[in-house]
């Protein structure tokens, strides 16, 4: 069930509740691809760092350890020692991201195994079929994420196949739910929106899917090289089309401002590897800018990341300190900055929610966007 508690322009403030509990939303995803965050932060972590949502791979649990494995330990809520909701993307991402190691046909893509090179296919069956196994909360349709940069009837092609995929992962799935060993009877489907930068192939693309009456509906194929301005143009243009009654989920994005941005469009769903593949360099994200570990001038700064930060590096360790683990190669230094990141985030959706609900979300927005751009490396 989802419900709109707050709105402020297009911008949204909402409860979505599902099998493993309720979501406040906006609300950002944290992603642990192959059922774990890198940087050695447990789920255990996850729940001081106030994450809602955890947000693992179709693909890579296929390849490893299999999703069968993960069936026959119980699903992944409890192979990964979670219990609030989980969402799995379908592998369509990987048609995007492993284009040299693929070939995609109407039944689904052919795969060469990153890992091991062994051959896989995966279609929209066979994609449900492995969410299922795993158990999450929330699956993704399989799709293709065609390039920003693609020739336009190849986006339309893409896109008509991609609707063609969606109806066979929803009768998929429905059929899967009713199974009797299914790990999860109410895995909720979510459908994508693609089209690259063509507005109008996304509207009509948008309408198309709408007609289906999913749970959910995500944007895909955004921030994957197009500039900012165009990504922000395509949710302006796209958003109105999906249904204002279910949520809306952005996908692989983004930034502080990408998020804030999405926000204010009407976006409640977010997810991207940036906090913890920066912290695990040392980047680290704060109210007053990027602090970079790595430079020179932290060596003997025994200040925190930042300045009345709650999150549990901040509360104990200092630039010093943690910059010295990064030098020195310790994984600890790494755990330390992806843990100040994921609480960064997390602690920002809440001071959005905040907003929304007090009807200040603007003026926040405003706020949030000054302070970060004063950047502490100037």
């Amino acid at each position: 069930m989802y419900r709109i508690l707050a709105t402020e322009g297009a911008a949204k403030r909402c409860e979505f509740t599902t099998f493993h509990g309720t979501v406040q939303t906006p609300v950002f995803m944290n992603v642990g691809t192959a059922a774990a965050i890198k940087g050695a932060v447990s789920s255990e972590d996850l729940y001081e760092l106030g994450c809602q949502i955890e947000l693992s791979n179709t693909y890579h649990l296929h390849v490893r350890p299999g999703d069968e494995v993960i069936k026959k330990l119980g699903g992944l809520h409890r192979f990964m020692a979670w219990d609030r909701p989980i969402l799995t993307d379908s592998g369509g991402f990987q048609v995007f991201s492993l284009s040299s190691l693929r070939k995609i046909k109407e039944e689904g893509v052919y795969f060469n195994s990153h890992v091991d090179g062994r051959k896989i296919f995966m279609g929209p069956e066979q994609s449900m079929q492995i969410q299922s196994n795993l158990g999450s909360t929330i699956a993704m349709a399989f799709d293709e994420c065609p390039s920003s940069l693609a020739e336009r009837q190849y986006v339309q092609d893409s896109v008509d196949r991609t609707t063609r995929w969606l109806i066979r992962c929803r009768d998929e799935l429905n059929r899967l739910n009713l199974l009797e060993d299914t790990i999860n009877h109410e895995q909720m489907l979510f459908g994508i929106n693609q089209g690259a930068i063509f507005p109008d192939i996304r509207i009509e693309h948008a309408k198309t899917i709408s007609e289906l009456d999913l749970p959910g509906y995500s944007i895909g194929g955004l921030a994957v090289g197009e500039p900012n301005e165009v990504m922000y143009s395509i949710i302006d243009e796209v958003v109105p089309y999906l249904p204002k009654d279910k949520p809306t989920y952005l996908m692989g994005v983004g930034t502080p401002r990408d998020i804030l941005e999405g926000v204010k469009r009407g976006v409640d769903f977010f997810d991207c590897v940036y906090p913890t593949r920066n912290g695990r360099h040392g980047h680290l994200y704060t109210n007053k800018g990027t602090v970079r570990l790595m430079n020179a001038k932290y060596e003997l700064d025994d200040s925190p990341i930042e300045e009345g930060c709650g999150c549990p590096t901040c509360r104990r360790y200092s630039r010093a300190y943690i910059r010295h683990l990064l030098k020195a190669k310790e994984m600890l230094g790494m755990r330390l900055c992806v843990m100040h990141n994921l609480y960064f985030y997390n602690k920002m959706m809440e001071e959005i929610r905040d907003a929304l609900d007090n009807g200040c979300y603007a003026s926040y927005m405003k706020s949030k966007l000054d302070g970060m751009a004063e950047d502490n490396e100037k």
